[in-house]
């Protein structure tokens, strides 16, 4: 790919979250930038207000004559985009240069020192600790993230070329294009069981992926995965190591062994032990480019988080609200230690918004064993993303499954209003689809919140 050569990138799915990274990043180095995407939402928005002409309809009229010029356009897609998207198969037929977003991905990576977050769970956070991290000791880095950093306000991050972070994502085998110098694995769970069928086959695609990275380059595995590399964890006697937890005002502090030396007092803000895990492997990183390990440790405490992964909306005496974008039950679980951890003893109401047929499928029981923890659940509709209803597989079916006689499937329309007459001491919204959407209105409908 000759970026010199290439005038204007196209993207087919611009307002994935990866996906407008790299609208962000074409339009940082002064490329003309458009595309497709089927919703408009508050992301998409913004790639508008940066100058990226953005439409909503597969209508191949829509798209910019510039864009149509196949000698210097770029096209790119995700694999969530269907294969009969017409504009899809009008540049695939046409002979344009077109690429996944993984691909291009790894092309913009390779001639940096690129550093790695793959897992089932814990990306987008440890990415984002990361390139905090990283920015706070003055490394020239560019940062692709998977979420909103409330740290940068923003999913991309350039502070310079040298220093890359990106999330390798195992989805669609996507982390397979990346060539790093360093990288984690944070964990190997079943996920994704329509694309790899079986835990052996997802485990086998990491193995794939250690495999990856370039002659010297280091591993880091979380303790307790079947897969070698150097460990961290938490009391457990990893290479890299959290002792003497307390907490104090909310925040977590402890001391950090590494396996040079031991940190005292280190602070970090976020709940939950799976975050303090996100916190110490972005440490480890970090310090593989040379940064000093007690200027690292002083910028984990002034990590702010990312959106929608355990972000407070409202924090009082009277209500806690909590919004996160768990959807998958070792996700749920965490989230729900994390409240226990740091707000025992109220009572907690759940409103989860299934995400996917087929995993609300391979995954049933284990969603209703974990949704059952809390006091009260409320079930969305499932959000259906890139695929197609599957007979049978419904929220009332999984709410049947759930242990727990405090259980109710709502619509949206009706969700306030059953809030407000639940009265949670403590409310967590969960979901990877458009429950996010909801957020401010249910804020701002909780008078009581404040």
């Amino acid at each position: 790919m000759d970026l010199e050569k290439i005038h204007n990138v196209y993207f087919i799915g611009i307002g994935g979250i990866g996906m407008s990274a790299l609208a962000r990043y074409f339009k940082f180095i002064n490329k003309q930038v458009a595309g497709y995407d089927k919703t408009e939402t508050p992301l998409t928005n913004e790639l508008s207000d940066l100058g990226m002409a953005i439409h909503y309809h597969d209508n191949l009229t829509l798209v910019p004559r510039d864009f149509l010029n196949k000698t210097n356009t770029l096209v790119v897609y995700t694999p969530a985009v269907p294969i009969d998207h017409s504009e899809y198969q009008f540049f695939l037929k046409s002979g344009f240069e077109i690429k996944k977003r993984s691909e291009v991905l790894g092309l913009i990576t390779e001639n940096t020192f690129c550093l790695a977050v793959a897992g089932t769970h814990g990306k987008t956070t440890t990415s984002c600790i990361l390139a905090h991290l990283l920015k706070e000791t003055g490394t020239p880095l560019i940062a692709f993230l998977g979420g909103i950093s409330e740290d940068f306000n923003s999913n991309f991050l350039f502070e310079g070329n040298e220093v890359s972070v990106v999330e390798a994502d195992e989805f669609d085998r996507s982390f397979l294009r990346l060539s790093p110098d360093v990288a984690c694995i944070t964990s190997m769970d079943a996920d994704h069981l329509d694309i790899y069928g079986d835990v052996g086959e997802l485990r086998k695609s990491f193995q794939e992926f250690a495999k990856r990275l370039k002659p010297g380059g280091k591993l880091f595995v979380r303790n307790g995965l079947p897969i070698a590399g150097i460990t961290y964890g938490i009391e457990d006697g990893s290479d890299y190591c959290i002792k003497n937890i307390k907490i104090e005002h909310g925040t977590y502090v402890f001391d950090l062994g590494t396996p040079e030396t031991t940190l005292t007092g280190v602070k970090f803000n976020k709940p939950g032990r799976h975050n303090l895990l996100n916190g110490l492997v972005a440490f480890a990183m970090a310090v593989q480019t040379g940064s000093p390990s007690n200027r690292l440790a002083e910028a984990l405490e002034t990590f702010k988080g990312v959106q929608r992964r355990f972000s407070y909306k409202t924090k009082s005496e009277a209500f806690i609200f909590i919004d996160d974008y768990a959807h998958h039950p070792t996700e749920i679980n965490a989230v729900y230690e994390a409240i226990s951890e740091m707000h025992p003893h109220k009572k907690t109401m759940v409103v989860f918004q299934p995400h996917l047929f087929s995993r609300t499928r391979d995954f049933a029981d284990d969603f209703a064993e974990s949704l059952s923890k809390f006091d009260s659940v409320i079930l969305l509709d499932i959000y259906p993303a890139r695929e197609k209803p599957i007979p049978g597989i419904t929220s009332q079916w999984l709410l049947n499954k759930i242990a727990n006689p405090n259980k109710k499937l709502v619509n949206k329309a009706n969700l306030i209003k059953e809030i407000k007459e639940q009265s949670p001491e403590v409310l967590v919204t969960l979901g990877a689809g458009d429950i996010g959407l909801e957020i401010s209105k249910i804020k701002k409908e909780l008078d009581y919140a404040d």
